[in-house]
């Protein structure tokens, strides 16, 4: 129940669509649409007679998570659809099922991966979409299907997020290029990490069901950036750190930096300096080591971006690849000689 109404909209264009659909047949199924994202849930139930109930979701979903631990009876009398759960019952009036919208029928599945590997994935490049609706291509997950090989990709214009992955595709030679609303393939990800997850495209609509749960949305406009040409440069400058303390290193000194202000990096043999602040609140400094290739170097970031980058690192080492104070840098994993699978490019700010 409550995963079916993750996806009820908050300001629905239509009373019906705050309604979640239960159809008893063979099993019990759960939905909901709102015409652009549609999530549909199927459990085994005792179904003593077929028939089809909308319910108004979000209702519905406090109380099932708010019920004891014993059966649930659903049961329709007239307008009310009566639910028992041990001593306690609710009576639910019902909206009219007929005026509920068709949900989309899933897309032909491609392929498909397993669960803990599509979330890690979407995890890392999803922070650097967009929240600005006004630019909706900002705002989706570039995914770039090519047989076995899998690519997504986000961008805000600050910072790029890439990842590559294989997985197991339903036929040879299968290619699709799409761009998936971030803020919803993060939603599915979450939810689908338990189990293998078969994905499906065609005629505008992206798919996704693992374990009796699917999940479609209506995907972006495809247009895109060429971001792998962003991110193949040769850099002249490389530090190696390890992540779990870099990254402890940059929250605590973040501390004092005012909102917006600069993080400042300085990388020389052995050590990077980590510093903020200087202002009304106050400063601060933290030394973490590093393996530096290249020349000294001061540059500068914005917190956040530099953490979304490091957060996303699976591995014990970061690779940072460095040019220019004024130039981006590109974070990457130290998978060995083998070619990083996550790579993250984050824009400089001007030093003061």
């Amino acid at each position: 129940m409550a995963w079916a109404a993750r996806v009820l909209p908050s300001r629905p264009v239509a009373p019906v669509l705050s309604g979640l659909l239960l159809e008893a047949g063979e099993e019990l199924s759960l939905s909901a649409f709102d015409y652009d994202v549609s999530a549909r849930a199927a459990v085994d139930a005792d179904v003593a007679e077929a028939g089809r109930v909308l319910i108004p979701g979000r209702l519905l979903a406090e109380i099932s998570r708010s019920l004891p631990g014993d059966d649930v009876e659903i049961v329709t009398e007239g307008p009310e659809a009566v639910l028992t759960c041990g001593s306690a019952e609710f009576g639910l009036v019902t909206m009219p099922v007929e005026d509920f919208p068709a949900l989309p029928s899933m897309p032909p599945v491609l392929g498909a991966i397993g669960g803990g590997v599509f979330a890690s994935a979407v995890g890392q490049v999803a922070p650097a979409a967009s929240r600005d609706d006004t630019l909706p291509m900002l705002t989706g997950i570039r995914v770039d299907i090519e047989d076995e090989s899998v690519a997504m990709a986000a961008t805000d214009r600050y910072r790029i997020a890439a990842r590559d992955f294989t997985w197991r595709p339903a036929a040879p030679g299968v290619a699709v290029s799409a761009m998936v609303p971030a803020r919803v393939l993060v939603e599915i990800a979450k939810s689908l990490r338990g189990g293998e997850v078969r994905i499906g495209m065609g005629d505008g609509v992206a798919g996704f069901e693992s374990v009796g749960r699917s999940t479609t949305v209506r995907l972006l406009d495809e247009q895109f950036i060429d971001y792998r040409a962003r991110l193949t440069s040769d850099w002249s400058i490389r530090a190696d750190v390890q992540v779990a303390p870099f990254v402890a290193a940059i929250k605590r000194v973040a501390l004092v930096a005012e909102r917006n202000t600069a993080i400042r990096l300085s990388f020389t043999q052995g050590q990077v300096l980590i510093q903020a602040g200087g202002g009304d609140v106050g400063r601060g400094a933290e030394v973490v080591g590093c393996e530096l290739r290249g020349d000294d170097i001061q540059i500068a970031f914005q917190s956040q971006f530099l953490l979304d980058g490091l957060t996303g690192i699976e591995t014990e080492l970061a690779r940072i690849n460095l040019e220019s104070p004024t130039r981006p840098a590109l974070i990457q994993d130290v998978p060995g000689d083998a070619q990083p699978d996550f790579r993250y490019l984050v824009m400089s700010l001007r030093l003061g």
